[in-house]
């Protein structure tokens, strides 16, 4: 009678486990190399010139698109609309998309490439009147000196010419719109897809958010806030870095500062320098084929230096670095609130550490609940320009 007992009760629990399992299908998010086999009900979709609202069967119908001289011999369907252009000190809505759904690759590439500190993108999620996303085209895509430079990253890739890649997974519930502003006098041109998937998202899935900063110089010398003022639930996933240094000597001693939920005087991760945040150590230098010991780029899954630009004698006169640090397998988990900040130091006579006043711009990466707060203004466009 007990071993009955014990057979029906595991019984019981085996079919409800089963039952459980049997009802839970496959939503398509996610997707890596070790679930790719999964077949779900998600459908893909994608956005471009060619198909501006995402629509089935919709793409590649323009017959006077702006490339339509180059397709007269052809007609319809032959490359019409690959690209747009935005007059100066306008707007254009790249996508907008009913949901449920999720941004899953979003790739574009701009001209001229020089003015990509204005070109400003925005996401709105779901019917939000404030962006939760607004940063500067090239340092959203961690190239932020409005110059090429490779990156080959899980969340971010840079590829030649100049192919921007983002793989930032962006889950919406009721809408998606994504824009971008032309700051600058002069039309530009951008060739952009984005991709993403119509499929219901978790109830515990958190909304993307970036957010551009940049000091020139640094206000208060030795000190710079990445972000504040976060309020909500969520977790840190990346920073990028743009600096410009303006003294001689190493640059780099300064430590980041995580401060969670409710900590004012001392965070509760603090880091050990900032060539060890970024992954790196001991100044980012190696010795070159000729013995000298130099700033070395490098790019890598989660961490990289990919851009070090060195004074060429003329115009080049400071040195200046881009870094990037995504929090993918180790993401910083907050419950109620988060600041995050990091120093800027140098070194002086005695051995003593100088605070510096450099200048240094930076985009910060976070997953979070909804509403999030306001961020602070903008830099304008005098401001955001590389000088």
């Amino acid at each position: 009678m007990k071993v009955k007992t014990l057979v029906t009760g595991f019984s019981i629990i085996t079919a409800i486990a089963c039952a459980l399992a049997g009802d839970t299908s496959f939503d398509g998010l996610g997707t890596d190399i070790g679930n790719l086999y999964r077949l779900s009900n998600a459908k893909s979709r994608s956005i471009s010139p060619e198909n501006f609202t995402g629509e089935k069967g919709k793409g590649a119908m323009s017959t006077d698109g702006p490339a339509r001289h180059a397709a007269r011999d052809l007609g319809q369907g032959w490359k019409v609309s690959p690209y747009v252009h935005i007059p100066g000190k306008q707007t254009f809505t790249l996508a907008e998309v009913e949901g449920p759904g999720c941004i899953q690759h979003i790739w574009l590439t701009p001209a001229p490439l020089d003015k990509t500190r204005w070109m400003i993108l925005r996401f709105y999620w779901d019917d939000e009147a404030e962006p939760s996303v607004e940063v500067p085209l090239g340092d959203f895509f961690a190239c932020g000196w409005a110059r090429y430079c490779q990156i080959n990253s899980l969340a971010v890739c840079v590829n030649p010419g100049s192919a921007f890649n983002s793989y930032w997974q962006m889950p919406f519930r009721k809408k998606a719109r994504v824009t971008i502003e032309n700051l600058d006098d002069a039309q530009i041109t951008i060739y952009y897809q984005i991709d993403y998937t119509l499929t219901p998202v978790p109830d515990d899935a958190a909304y993307f958010h970036a957010q551009f900063r940049r000091e020139d110089p640094l206000k208060q010398a030795g000190l710079y806030t990445i972000l504040d003022g976060v309020k909500g639930k969520g977790h840190y996933v990346g920073t990028y870095m743009a600096w410009e240094v303006h003294s001689t000597g190493w640059w780099g001693e300064g430590e980041i500062k995580f401060y969670l939920d409710g900590d004012r005087e001392f965070p509760t991760i603090a880091g050990t320098g900032t060539e060890d945040y970024f992954c790196g150590s001991y100044n980012f230098d190696s010795p070159g084929p000729d013995g000298k010991r130099r700033y070395t780029e490098f790019t890598g899954p989660y961490a990289g230096m990919p851009q070090v630009i060195r004074p060429d004698g003329l115009y080049d006169s400071q040195q200046r670095f881009g870094l990037y640090r995504w929090h993918i397998t180790d993401p910083i988990r907050f419950d109620q609130d988060l600041k995050v900040t990091i120093q800027a130091l140098g070194w002086m006579s005695g051995g003593r550490y100088l605070r510096l006043k450099d200048d240094v711009a930076s985009v910060a990466y976070w997953y979070q609940t909804e509403p999030h707060g306001k961020f602070p203004p903008l830099p304008g466009k005098d401001e955001l320009e590389l000088k």
